[in-house]
């Protein structure tokens, strides 16, 4: 419509019962649009809520863990950071030595190795583990990789069966690792507890009750 003065866009928008908008008011001339203001309105709240949507808020999830946590205990650990991750929040990897456990800080490597391992397919290592007094932490943050479809079903089968190899292989990597933490705090308390054993009043260690036998 080129450049008017604002009355003559007033009449023009008023003979066709629609409204004079002012959608760019720091141009030179400022430039205004004839349309329904209601509708205009409507739209741009449209199209701010669905940019609200859009903004995801990404908080920091914690979780802990021990040295001797059991593989149950772990796969549902895991199963809640898959979730945090799948929401697009960052999860901090906590894990909580206690006692004698500081001696052997390779426990706990072995423990979030198995849950970066587990965790691959859709975190990164935001943050590299760090001793920070009695714990281990580690930072993973969403990593969504894309995904090729095969080209044909007999290479989508071949794809899903060597997918399946590989989770049972990492699956039992997995129950190795915490197996194996599991073994070796177990030894830890049994060397604490020989430790502990007190000394009797002629200085010789106590040996442990013997239970009465029945003769035959």
């Amino acid at each position: 419509m080129g450049v008017r003065n604002t009355a003559d866009a007033l009449v023009l928008a008023r003979e066709i019962d629609l409204d004079l908008v002012e959608v760019a008011p720091l141009a030179n001339p400022p430039v205004c649009r004839i349309m329904d203001y209601g509708k205009f309105r409507y739209e741009e709240a449209q199209k701010a809520k669905e940019s609200r949507k859009k903004t995801t808020h990404v908080t920091i999830k914690e979780v802990k863990f021990r040295p001797k946590i059991g593989k149950g205990d772990f796969d549902t650990k895991v199963r809640h950071m898959h979730g945090f991750l799948e929401d697009g929040h960052k999860v901090k990897v906590t894990l909580q030595f206690r006692g004698r456990e500081m001696a052997h800080p390779e426990l706990g490597s072995r423990i979030l190795d198995a849950v970066i391992e587990q965790l691959g397919d859709i975190a990164k290592v935001d943050t590299q583990a760090r001793l920070e007094g009695r714990n281990m932490t580690l930072v993973l943050s969403p990593d969504k990789k894309p995904t090729k479809k095969s080209a044909n079903k007999d290479s989508k089968s071949s794809s899903e069966s060597k997918g399946s190899t590989n989770t049972v292989a990492a699956t039992s990597n997995t129950s190795d690792l915490v197996t194996e933490s599991q073994e070796h705090a177990k030894d830890e308390d049994q060397q604490d507890r020989s430790e502990a054993v007190q000394e009797n009043g002629n200085g010789q260690v106590a040996s442990p009750a013997r239970e009465p036998t029945t003769p035959v």
